[in-house]
């Protein structure tokens, strides 16, 4: 009886140390814990295309829908959609932060076109 209790004692530590090592290494987190310090951070799944990417900078947490298409060599991602829905935390940002955004985003995905949604698409457009 007592190294059966002893059995799933251990077997409880390790199931106890496993739930913390996956909070720690999950992607989610990491993506608060940016948004929360104002940091960069883009959180994706490249190989599903399907599921959007979220990413924070400078204290805002934007989305971006991704759609795929034919390239001249390949299917690729070919469209990108960004928006955020805390409009309000827009304020203070420049025209320079969207360059750096679609950057990033251009990295990854270079076949890519980036498309901002409403209110951004009319402050970069206002700003040419």
């Amino acid at each position: 009886m007592v190294i059966l209790f002893r059995l799933m004692l251990f077997l409880a530590l390790l199931i106890v140390a496993y739930s913390i090592i996956k909070y720690f290494f999950q992607p989610l987190r990491k993506l608060e814990k940016a948004h929360r310090h104002n940091q960069f951070f883009f959180l994706d799944d490249q190989k599903d295309v399907r599921k959007n990417f979220s990413l924070t900078y400078k204290g805002v947490m934007f989305e971006g829908e991704k759609y795929m298409g034919a390239t001249d060599t390949s299917f690729d991602i070919i469209t990108i959609y960004v928006w955020t829905n805390d409009y309000n935390a827009l304020q203070g940002l420049m025209r320079e932060d969207f360059q750096f955004i679609e950057d990033d985003i251009r990295i990854r995905y270079p076949e890519a076109a980036v498309e901002w949604k409403s209110p951004i698409k009319e402050f970069l457009r206002d700003q040419k």
